[in-house]
């Protein structure tokens, strides 16, 4: 059972949509209690940092996820937005991450104007770290991204997956049960399925 936790931001149905698909049984909830006996976590978002935070913060799911990730090292997933709020910090805001990775959120700068942003549409990735996440990838794995701001990892071991963009940046995370996707594994086809079945078994 996966729980994706509905804190008020975030592509709900579409991400228990593809649960569904690849036969894995998954719950949207925003119910402390529910939260509390969660197996797998999944923390979806979209839109600002700081919003993001507030509501987490002032839900009480901010308390239940630090004693699910950091005391029972429960595995979580973060996707998109979900994975910068797993981060110290975001140039987007002036609220503090959840601090359960060292990194941190910069916001895509291109001198050239033909570099748009956000960066919208499908990327190829390449693998920097062997993950769990990322096993049997195909040689070629893409996803579709929508994201005006990139993570970067402090240690490069928490690094595994690189998207070029512009620049390089980090577009998987990993430290320890805590992981991390920028792009859209809902919106991403069989790649995005192979991601969250990956997770499943983790």
């Amino acid at each position: 059972m996966i729980t994706i936790v509905d804190y008020g931001m975030g592509n709900l149905g579409s991400v228990f949509n593809m649960f569904k698909k690849i036969g894995v049984v998954s719950k949207i909830t925003s119910d402390l209690e529910e939260i509390k006996f969660a197996k797998k976590l999944l923390l979806p978002g979209v839109g600002s940092f700081d919003k993001a935070m507030q509501k987490i913060n002032t839900s009480g799911i901010r308390e239940v996820l630090d004693q699910k990730v950091l005391i029972e090292e429960v595995p979580i997933l973060g996707i998109c937005l979900g994975m910068q709020l797993l981060t110290n910090s975001s140039e987007e805001g002036t609220e503090k991450g959840l601090g359960y990775i060292n990194a941190s959120a910069k916001k895509f700068i291109f001198q050239d104007k033909k570099m748009k942003v956000p960066h919208m549409g499908w990327n190829l990735v390449e693998k920097s770290t062997s993950s769990l996440l990322t096993t049997n990838f195909e040689e070629e794995s893409r996803f579709y991204f929508v994201h005006s701001y990139y993570v970067e990892v402090v240690n490069q071991a928490n690094s595994i997956l690189k998207t070029n963009y512009g620049l390089e940046f980090d577009s998987a995370i990993q430290h320890k049960n805590v992981y991390g996707a920028q792009f859209h594994p809902e919106k991403s086809h069989k790649f995005g399925m192979k991601l969250f079945e990956n997770f499943s078994k983790i």
